[in-house]
This record gives structure tokens, sequence and C-alpha cells, in this order.
């Protein structure tokens, strides 16, 4: 059993949010992979379903993002799960829009929704890093996480969102390189083969001999 956490606030004013890419990343995964409809449960909404092999628990907490701990913790302890067993789909202002990174343990980097996991249930979990990169200035970090993704994002933001659903039973099975190996293929794809053949490459064109003949020469040839 896993359980796969995504972070945001609940309530239609935050849905659009940057800071809330974590909970359109677990709706985009029981959407796609026909996962149970959401109910009340741990003080967040649940969804339940299977990804390859491996069955998981979707939880989007509702206690607003800096309490995020105690709906996770609570859902552990039901479950009888480990921290191990703990992915965290959160939105991360130290990578470009559009990058997706995995991590296990360490830091919280001052993202107040890992900060209340880390109160509830330590820091030994893993982690989607979900890129949306910063406004340049901490001063504006409260404002640019609360504020919704721009028009001009749909693109890029789609596109993760298909990766993560593309590489969801890989990362189930724990198989990371090939879950970030399907969002790569989402979000820069290869070239399309045209099926044109490049023209072959023509010889460079062989030079004119060089004029040795002197000044004189030159002169006498004219009036010949």
């Amino acid at each position: 059993m896993k359980l796969w956490v995504g972070l945001g606030n609940p309530g239609a004013k935050y849905a659009g949010n940057r800071h809330n890419i974590g909970f359109m990343a677990v709706d985009r995964i029981a959407e796609d992979h026909g996962f149970s409809p959401w109910r009340k449960g741990f003080q967040g909404l649940v969804s339940e379903g299977r990804l390859g092999s491996e069955k998981v628990a979707l939880l989007k907490p509702e206690t607003f993002m800096n309490n995020s701990g105690q709906s996770v913790g609570e859902a552990m302890r039901f479950w009888k799960l480990v921290p191990a067993d703990v992915v965290v789909f959160h939105d991360e202002l130290d990578l470009a829009p559009g990058k997706v990174r995995l991590k296990t343990a360490g830091g919280h980097a001052g993202h107040n929704g890992l900060r209340s996991i880390h109160a509830h249930i330590g820091e030994s979990y893993d982690r989607v890093r979900l890129g949306i990169g910063h406004p340049g200035h901490k001063d504006r970090v409260a404002g640019y996480v609360l504020a919704d993704f721009a028009k001009a994002e749909g693109d890029w933001l789609d596109d993760v969102m298909r990766g993560l659903s593309d590489g969801a039973a890989a990362l189930a099975a724990g198989d990371g390189p090939r879950f970030l190996n399907a969002v790569a293929q989402r979000v820069a794809p290869p070239r399309p083969s045209t099926g044109i053949a490049r023209p072959a490459a023509q010889p460079a064109p062989t030079p004119a001999p060089e004029d040795t003949r002197s000044p004189m020469q030159k002169l006498m040839e004219k009036f010949r």
C-alpha cells in the first residue's frame, strides 16, 4: 500500500494557484487511472486505486497547507504505513517551470506543507518536486504561489500533468528513472522525423590555380 499526497489549499478560491499543483497532480492521476471517487477522510479527500501491481491511496489534505501533516499522519496510522510508503507532490520554487525532480528525505526548504509533514511523520518520505519557478525576491513569494497559473503557462502545465500520469505506474513500482523519463517525454519530446532525407553534401569547388604571371606578362597577354 502506498500513500500519495498532493499538497494544496482547499476550496475554489485556491484551485488554480501555483501552490495547488500538488492537488492538480493527484487529481490527474485519479482521473486517468480510474481511481475511486473522492471521499471525505483523514481531514481531507481520499481516492483509491491500483497502479500496476501496487495499491495506492491518493490524499488531498483539507487542513490548509500549513497543517498538512495532521491529515498525512492520520492516514498513515490508519493504514499502518511507514514514511517510506509516502510520496508527496508539491510545488518547488527552486526549479524552473516544467521541471520535475524526485527527492528522498532531507529538509523542507521552508515549504510550509513539508514543514508540517516533517513535524508529524519525520523527513524520511519521498517527494515529487514540481517546478513553478521563483518570482525573483523572497518578499514576492507568498503572492506568487497564491496566484493562479497564467494562461501562457497552460501548455507546459498540461504536459507535466500528462507526464506524471504516464509515469505513475513506474513511480509506484519504485522505478524513479522510468518515471522521470515519462515526464520528460511529455515536457521535452524528441523532434519527430520528417521522413525527408537530407540532401547530400556538395563537394567543395576546386579552387582556381594561382596566377603566377608577372605584371609585364599579364600586360603583354592583353595585346596578343
